[in-house]
């Protein structure tokens, strides 16, 4: 088929300053970790590369409405760095409901706890005092003895706090029903390029976790199920008979069970009697969060994530019978599972359980979402497939949620976007994609709209915030894919995640990595997407026509390299569209001529850009 480019003229028009084969911008504490070999240029974990980890056993005793929570833990932390530590950070989440704690918005009266409440901690056995007035989102604590390299702590803590009435992320969602999230006093990270993780959490930005082994045990009263990350070791002690044989049941289901219906919860005969502890186990994994509840029905089914092992996932959802769309979470969950393992990311989903709570959050943890309630079917599986997206990014690749958002929320929106288009089809996909994740980006001019997708997003807050982390970072990553094509794309995509699953990648991990794997310098590409002030806005400069050929200029106003189409219109009503990749800008910035072979006489060409959305679309016509 003959060709209708016969030639494409890359001219570089007052941009002497411009370099090939750039180096990226790599901060100081990123070029140590290169020096340490910790990291490589390759993208691939270095020679040196460590990480730590813990184990923990956690025991928390509830009792609803009574919105008191008492924990107790032990901890074995593990020092595999080359540094000796004198102390240890604990994050303490749940103390931004503090009267005075730093906080990014607005809040209810309802939101306010005393936040976590120290009653014990020993180090080692020994115990050590730990006043909780003062504490905020972060905790230095000495120790008495330096943890060596290779060496490991012992760590008891005990504490309790208050659920609050304001239901988000965590918080009471009904009078029973009460969903925890960072309840446990955890060991932040502290990892090779930037020590000890003492990042405020201010409520707004997200969360950085080391993989740790987790055992949990959960006492509530009588009539109560627990929900959790992790495996239930113990159904038969805590579910009378004919409903622990429904969960294994559901296991091996492609269809829908009903565990628990209003019916069940109106008889109050579906637990065993008494005091009930429901026991949970997870490995290699980076947080937990539980959910309790006496007035929630409880559906699941399960599904193969992995056709090679045969390996099923169950898939479960937990709810109040008014949340009409949660009748059907299940089967919006086993879609998603079944789609992000077989085609994006194609990695089979790698837990053994997700679990579908109906809250207020819209908020993703492994192997648990919780999520609200929508009237909007679509809105609702949406909703649901970008939460368990989450389990690639960050939960399989352990990224910094709270300083590269984009890592993180980024390819959720990435994924949330690819499997739109099967559910929807591409033309209402891309509609949705351009007005919930687009518009609001390209359609503000204010200056904080051009800080760099790179900007570490935990000195970011509000639209700048959302909009680097989710629409901007995403539309990057579909130019990449648009570029590389949906075989090299892939393979490089599931390159990256085979080399730093359960560790802690950063972006330029990612990067250099793509670049490995493609066998291509995208230095030039990184570069303008996430760490220039760029944004979207192309210009049709000139048209002239020949006896056989146009010759199109196009001006890259906003400096963003990403894609177009060019719309040819003839003076006898046909038409022609020719894609351009990213791959134009390559070896220029602000403009390229393009030259197409046509004897027709162009009547006129406009520049189409479908979810790569132009900033003034209004120069992206001429007519003759």
């Amino acid at each position: 088929m003959r060709k209708s480019i016969i030639a494409v003229c890359l001219a570089s028009l007052g941009m002497g300053s411009f370099s090939f084969g750039q180096e990226l911008y790599v901060p100081r504490d990123v070029k140590k970790a290169y020096e340490n070999e910790t990291r490589s240029k390759t993208g691939k974990p270095g020679k040196n590369y460590w990480q730590n980890s813990a184990k923990y056993k956690i025991n928390l005793q509830l009792d609803p409405p009574n919105r008191k929570v008492t924990g107790s833990e032990e901890i074995t932390y593990t020092n595999n760095s080359p540094e000796t530590l004198h102390s240890l950070n604990f994050k303490l989440i749940l103390n931004n409901h503090k009267p005075g704690a730093a906080r990014l918005g607005m809040i209810s009266e309802d939101y306010m706890t005393n936040g976590i409440q120290i009653d014990s901690y020993t180090q080692n056995g020994t115990k050590k005092e730990w006043n909780s007035e003062n504490d905020g989102t972060n905790k230095m604590m000495s120790l008495d003895t330096p943890l060596h390299p290779g060496e490991s702590i012992n760590l008891s803590i005990n504490w309790h706090f208050e659920v609050s009435k304001h239901s988000g992320r965590e918080g009471a969602i009904l009078e029973n029903t009460f969903f925890l999230a960072y309840f446990y006093p955890r060991v932040a990270v502290y990892d090779d390029y930037m020590g000890w993780d003492t990042m405020t959490f201010f409520g707004m930005q997200e969360f950085y976790n080391d993989f740790n082994d987790y055992e949990i045990n959960v006492s509530v009263p009588e009539d109560f199920l627990v929900w959790s990350t992790g495996d239930l070791l113990n159904p038969e002690e805590v579910l009378q008979k004919k409903y622990a044989k429904k969960l294994e049941k559901s296991m091996q289901s492609d269809e829908v069970i009903r565990i628990v219906t209003p019916n069940d919860l109106a008889k109050k005969e579906i637990t065993k009697e008494g005091t009930n502890t429901w026991k949970w186990k997870a490995s290699n994994i980076t947080d937990v969060a539980i959910a309790v509840s006496n007035e929630y029905n409880w559906d699941a089914a399960s599904v193969v994530v992995d056709s090679t092992a045969n390996r099923r996932v169950s898939v479960q959802a937990a709810y109040d019978n008014v949340s009409k769309d949660f009748h059907e979470m299940v089967n919006y969950g086993h879609h998603a599972l079944n789609w992000f393992s077989y085609h994006y990311p194609g990695i089979p989903y790698p837990y053994s359980k997700s679990t579908l709570v109906r809250g207020h959050g819209d908020m993703e943890y492994p192997m648990m979402v919780n999520d609200n309630s929508h009237e909007d079917p679509n809105l609702a599986r949406f909703v649901a497939e970008h939460e368990i997206a989450h389990t690639y990014f960050p939960f399989y690749m352990g990224t910094n949620e709270t300083r590269f958002g984009f890592m993180d929320e980024g390819w959720a929106t990435t994924l949330e976007h690819l499997i739109g288009i099967e559910d929807l089809g591409k033309e209402k996909a891309v509609e949705d994609f351009k007005n919930f994740r687009v518009e609001r980006w390209i359609g503000d001019d204010n200056m904080e709209q051009e800080v760099p997708i790179i900007t570490p997003s935990n000195i970011l807050s509000g639209p700048v915030y959302r909009n680097n982390s989710y629409g901007k970072a995403a539309l990057g990553y579909l130019a990449l894919k648009d570029m590389l094509g949906d075989k090299d794309f892939k393979k490089a995509l599931q390159s990256y995640m085979e080399r730093w699953h359960g560790k802690h990648p950063i972006p330029w991990d990612f990067f250099y990595s793509i670049n490995d794997i493609s066998g291509k310098d995208l230095n030039w590409f990184w570069d303008r997407w996430y760490f220039q002030p760029n944004y979207i806005d192309f210009k049709i400069e000139s048209v002239k026509q020949e006896d056989s050929s146009a010759a199109i200029v196009v001006e890259n106003i906003g400096g963003m390299p990403a894609p177009f189409d060019v719309l040819l219109t003839f003076t006898d009503g046909t038409t022609k569209n020719i894609h351009q990749k990213s791959s134009i800008w390559e070896t220029t910035k602000d403009q390229v001529s393009i030259t197409v072979e046509t004897e027709k006489a162009l009547k006129s060409v406009s520049l189409e850009g479908g979810i790569w959305m132009d900033a003034t679309p209004e120069n992206n016509t001429w007519s003759k």
